[in-house]
């Protein structure tokens, strides 16, 4: 009931924007251009957690993502699920390579196989007191622009939490990797539907640490076994030094449906830094 109510009183009373309070918008134009005004970036926490897949962001958290983010995550203003999804999906299409392209043929060559957005669970007790799956929510509307513009695309809620896990809140990084190691799991059935699509994306609003990315890229591997650690090989920096550690890993198929990679709204700044030259 408490997710209704807001959906109802999200299109009925007057919106104020959600990164600066300024009255009836959503978003405001200088808020909006903070969120989606630049191009996706790969991004990447140092230190980098053992199994982080390749990383592409849309924005800098920065004071009006922030506020965007917490808005629509613990104040239920749901109306900014859009432009977040917007967000999301400039950040998948990253991931997925030059022009964003899509999946492999699906079988028997009937199309391009749809893009699995799977987004990072959040604790049962967080969705009752929240009234509703922020990330989810997202996830959803990010994988309606994709269609909107020509890639395929599903959300699949697979992952759960196995196992109580502590606030992350004032955790530093190795203790955010402890808290979460094998932490989450594919739901029964989960296999069988991330079998029927392409490229595997895990979602979520917000990377810090990575660990929770890390966490649940190790959980969709162990039932997708051939899936690489990275989004594609071969991508360099400006130098033309290969990207992370990671880079000199062989994957099973490249580009194939099989890998995995991540995309989130937003990440600190310095994770930007491997952009540099």
């Amino acid at each position: 009931m408490r997710g209704w109510w807001r959906d109802l009183t999200d299109l009925v009373l007057p919106a104020e924007c959600g990164g600066c309070g300024l009255p009836r918008a959503v978003l405001c134009p200088e808020c909006r251009a903070a969120l989606t005004g630049a191009a996706p970036c790969r991004v990447r926490p140092l230190p980098e957690p053992e199994g982080l897949s390749v990383v592409h962001a849309a924005a800098p958290y920065g004071d009006e993502v922030r506020a965007m983010l917490l808005a629509h995550k613990e104040r239920g203003a749901l109306a900014l699920a859009g432009p977040l999804g917007e967000a999301l999906a400039g950040a998948v299409r990253a991931g997925l390579g030059p022009a964003g392209r899509p999946g492999p043929l699906g079988p028997g060559g009937r199309g391009a196989a749809a893009v699995l957005l799977v987004p990072v669970p959040s604790a049962r007790w967080a969705v009752r007191a929240r009234g509703h799956d922020p990330v989810r929510r997202i996830a959803l509307a990010a994988a309606g622009e994709l269609r909107r513009t020509g890639t395929p695309a599903r959300v699949l809620g697979v992952l759960r939490q196995r196992r109580a896990v502590a606030d992350q809140s004032g955790l530093n990084s190795r203790q955010r990797a402890a808290n979460l190691a094998g932490a989450l799991e594919v739901a029964a059935g989960g296999e069988r539907l991330l079998a029927r699509g392409g490229r595997v994306v895990v979602v979520d609003d917000l990377m810090t640490t990575g660990a929770s990315l890390a966490e649940a890229v190790r959980a969709v591997r162990t039932v997708r076994p051939g899936a690489g650690a990275l989004g594609w090989t071969g991508e360099r920096s400006g130098s033309g030094e290969v990207y992370g550690r990671n880079a000199g890993r062989e994957q099973a198929g490249g580009t194939s449906g099989g890998t995995v990679c991540s995309a989130v709204i937003a990440a600190p700044p310095g994770a930007f830094e491997i952009n540099r030259n």
